[in-house]
């Protein structure tokens, strides 16, 4: 006998938020499965951190409904937070304290205590790489230490969906590589749900799924890689000392309908692009200065859909 459709790990229908005549979200739903990363992908003032605060339990429910792992987050929020694990944006640790008297703090609010909140601290410490830095005073830590102890203080519970805002905001390269290692690990590993906010798109291209998040409202929804088959090829981004003549001509010589960013750059999308430049070259003479051809990325599905790009402000 084959059991029902598995639950979805978080349920949202119709979530709207208001903060005055402003609408930071407007009537949003979707699905997470257990054990997927999936992260919303949007500028700042998008509605990202609404929607964080939302599912944090730290903002009231006003429209709609969301469940967690079938708990109604506007009747049942000590049993959601029981659930989650959170890694805030700004810094949650206590500067004075060391590591492990942060954890040992995080477990005692979790009412862990004794062995075994003592066993949850080492293998926590272990699995983060923080064994060797737990005498440490937290305000002594570089920023990629600080915010691996911010993961596992999220994880010291055993939480089942682990939330994250903007985790890789003043992080280098390598040490937000080491972060999604981690974050895949969990997902693949242990059937941690992963949900983050981002306005990295390289962020988007790690996660099963992504939602673009725009004024309050999704619009796209899928796989990374399924998001950027909506771009009808390779996309040219042509810089020039005079673009609205340079789309202009685009039109008029070659048929082509470009549109011009507000960092003043032209762009279109042409199939096999490469093999097109130098008749697009020779068609406007004088008219470009440089041509870019690249594959596809999420920026430019957001950009195509919204006529912004994610480092804006919505």
């Amino acid at each position: 006998m084959s059991g029902g459709p598995a639950q979805p790990a978080v349920l949202a229908e119709r979530v709207g938020q208001s903060y005055g005549r402003r609408r930071a979200l407007d009537g949003i739903g979707f699905e997470i499965a257990a054990g997927e990363i999936y992260g919303f992908l949007g500028p700042n003032g998008g509605g990202k951190t609404t929607l964080f605060r939302l599912l944090a339990t730290l903002l009231p429910l006003a429209e709609g409904r969301i469940e967690v792992f079938g708990h109604d987050l506007a009747r049942e929020a000590l049993a959601v937070r029981r659930r989650l694990g959170v890694v805030f944006q700004a810094p949650s640790l206590d500067a004075n304290l060391t590591v492990r008297e942060n954890l040992r703090y995080q477990g005692n609010l979790y009412g862990l205590s004794g062995a075994g909140l003592a066993g949850r601290i080492d293998a926590a410490l272990d699995r983060l790489g923080l064994t060797d830095r737990s005498g440490d005073r937290a305000g002594e830590l570089s920023g990629g230490l600080k915010r691996r102890v911010e993961i596992a203080k999220a994880l010291l519970h055993g939480p089942d969906l682990l939330l994250l805002d903007e985790p890789s905001t003043g992080l280098d390269p390598g040490v937000r590589r080491e972060l999604w290692d981690l974050l895949e690990e969990l997902a693949r590993e242990s059937g941690t749900t992963v949900l983050l906010t981002t306005h990295f798109m390289e962020e988007g291209d790690r996660c099963h799924r992504v939602a673009l998040l725009d004024q309050g409202r999704i619009v796209a929804e899928g796989g990374p890689a399924t998001l950027k088959e909506r771009i009808g090829g390779d996309v040219v981004v042509l810089a020039s000392a005079q673009p609205p003549l340079l789309t202009e001509g685009l039109h008029e010589r070659l048929g082509i309908e470009a549109t011009v960013g507000d960092d003043g750059l032209v762009r279109f999308e042409h199939e096999r692009a490469h093999e097109f430049v130098g008749r697009l070259v020779a068609a406007l003479p004088g008219l470009i200065d440089s041509v870019t051809v690249s594959r596809p990325t999420l920026e430019d599905v957001f950009l195509a859909l919204t006529g912004r790009g994610l480092g804006e402000v919505a």
